[in-house]
């Protein structure tokens, strides 16, 4: 199925996988305790995982067949068909932590919010490359800020996540810069965005404590939002330059919320060590040069923004959770990306790459085409 791709198809196939499998061994590790406590089962958490991997690199590889064109003419029907789960999410969605961004279909529980990413990304490419050659127009830009708009407004308004959010407005404006909008009208979208950004954050008791906690550290802290990062913290400066030791942690024994999800990285750092937290953070790194150097090889609009959109989403959802753990910015609760347990985040981001793997595969098919004509 993937035999005489190029170089960039392999590396970006490579690091998806690897940090596929790496991470199934950290939920394994970092789940164990509470998995055992709730469960009575050490495992249940990373058996989940495992379907959920097996899931989501299943749909990477069929949608890395896709034709391109297929890919844009469905790009609509992604964005709306993942805006009305996410109103229904708004309507009958279940609250967890304070968040209404969670929708229960008999047994499966989803999480419409990872999908919009990528219905966003596919329709926002789609009308800005169909006006392309209209850029300097503002009008051009007032569809897809509209959308953008609107997937916010459900997400983090109705659906108080924030987190999710904020991932959401980035990848929106990092596709507006890289198609090419005026520098003065992507600041005022960022001004704009900021501050109802503030007004979401203040209008929440719970967000604005966390936020305030994040801004003034050594004040009192009363309902403990502090909890989470300071043993965070503490994971990181137990596990030293070579760590623990993998499964040794000590503070995943219920020390930290959320420790297989949002907190991963502070086991990544107690049991790996610093070694182990830069060897992270450098095969992100990779991941990113591995897009940037696709969309250098690409010319049509369309593909250059979708590989964009996704690079946007995953690097910089992995630099906010990993600044979330360092005490870099305000606890989100955003997931590090192909690593940190969840279904729904895992099998959205493997679909999303095969989008990306599907349109190098063209390509690079085009490519070797163009070359046998010349040849011949």
């Amino acid at each position: 199925m993937i035999r005489n791709e190029s170089k960039p198809f392999y590396f970006l196939l490579g690091l998806t996988l690897l940090l596929v499998i790496f991470g199934l061994v950290m939920v394994a590790s970092a789940s164990a305790v509470d998995s055992l406590r709730q469960t009575n089962s050490a495992y249940n958490v990373f058996g989940r995982q495992a379907i959920y991997a097996g899931i989501g690199l299943t749909v990477m590889l069929v949608v890395s067949r896709v034709p391109v064109s297929w890919i844009r003419t469905l790009a609509p029907a992604a964005l709306f068909s993942t805006l009305v789960l996410q109103i229904l999410t708004v309507i009958f969605g279940a609250d967890i932590n304070g968040n209404r961004n969670w929708l229960e279909i008999g047994p499966i529980t989803l999480q419409p919010s990872e999908f919009l990413k990528l219905g966003l990304i596919m329709a926002t490419a789609a009308i800005i490359a169909s006006n392309f050659h209209n850029r300097e127009n503002f009008r051009t830009w007032l569809v897809p800020m509209g959308f953008l708009a609107i997937s916010l407004g459900l997400v983090a308004g109705f659906g108080r996540d924030v987190g999710t959010g904020i991932v959401i407005a980035v990848l929106g404006v990092g596709m507006f810069a890289l198609a090419g909008m005026r520098w003065s009208h992507l600041l005022s979208v960022v001004a704009i965005g900021s501050v109802l950004g503030v007004g979401a954050i203040m209008s929440s008791a719970s967000r604005s404590a966390r936020f305030q906690a994040w801004l003034f550290p050594d004040s009192a802290d009363p309902m403990g939002v502090r909890w989470q990062y300071e043993h965070g913290t503490w994971a990181l400066a137990a596990g030293g330059l070579f760590g623990t030791g993998l499964g040794k942690s000590k503070l995943k024994w219920s020390w930290i919320p959320e420790v297989e999800n949002d907190f991963i990285f502070a086991i990544i750092g107690e049991e790996l060590g610093l070694i182990g937290a830069f060897g992270v953070v450098a095969l992100f790194i990779a991941l990113a040069v591995t897009f940037m150097v696709l969309i250098h090889k690409n010319n049509d609009p369309f593909q250059m923004l979708v590989i964009g959109g996704v690079m946007t989403w995953i690097i910089m959802q992995a630099f906010i959770n990993i600044s979330v753990v360092l005490g870099a910015l305000p606890v989100l609760g955003v997931p590090l990306p192909l690593i940190s347990a969840g279904g729904s985040s895992l099998i959205a981001t493997l679909g999303a790459i095969g989008v990306v793997l599907a349109i190098e595969r063209s390509r690079h098919a085009a490519e070797l085409k163009s070359k046998k004509l010349v040849k011949a």
